[in-house]
């Protein structure tokens, strides 16, 4: 029986290796839309400190094993941006709802092709995430938050297909 799931498994990863872990990753609309909603967020914390980023940078030359790692993590990031900071931002910027809706799909599609984003809450980058969120203190973290939205979406973006 294990011999039979083991193939099934593997059957079904290579099946998938070919597509991207989720079709809205690759909308032009919800890509453009986090651009906006970013664009703005960043304009309301003009006079902010802008040096501080949320959202740790990945190398883009990561060998290709360390792509399911990083894809992971960041969904573990989208999760926590679903549940805690866009969850009264409705009226923050028009296409906002869509926006949620589509990344609660990506997160949904990451958690169906594998993605146990429990596993990454101890993650140091979502540890230091965090911890840099608190301490920018209530509206100030969020509009930060909300100004990195297409850091994060590109990074899904990049990370979350398997080739």
């Amino acid at each position: 029986m294990l011999l039979f799931v083991c193939f099934a498994w593997l059957l079904c990863s290579q099946h998938s290796s070919a597509r991207p872990m989720s079709d809205v990753l690759h909308n032009h609309d919800t890509y453009q839309a986090a651009r906006d909603i970013s664009r703005k967020a960043q304009k309301l914390e003009a006079g902010d400190d802008t040096s501080l980023r949320l959202i740790s940078r990945v190398s883009p030359n990561q060998p290709l094993a360390q792509n399911a790692e990083i894809c992971c993590l960041h969904a573990n990031i989208l999760d926590f941006y679903l549940l805690n900071v866009l969850q009264s931002s409705d009226s923050f910027h028009p296409t906002m709802p869509r926006l949620k809706t589509d990344l609660a799909r990506i997160s949904q599609d990451l958690s169906h092709h594998g993605c146990n984003v429990t596993h990454y809450h101890d993650h140091q980058n979502a540890v230091e995430f965090r911890e840099k969120l608190i301490t920018m203190q209530g509206p100030r973290g969020i509009t930060k938050a909300i100004g990195e939205i297409d850091i994060l979406f590109t990074y899904l973006g990049e990370f979350c297909v398997q080739n």
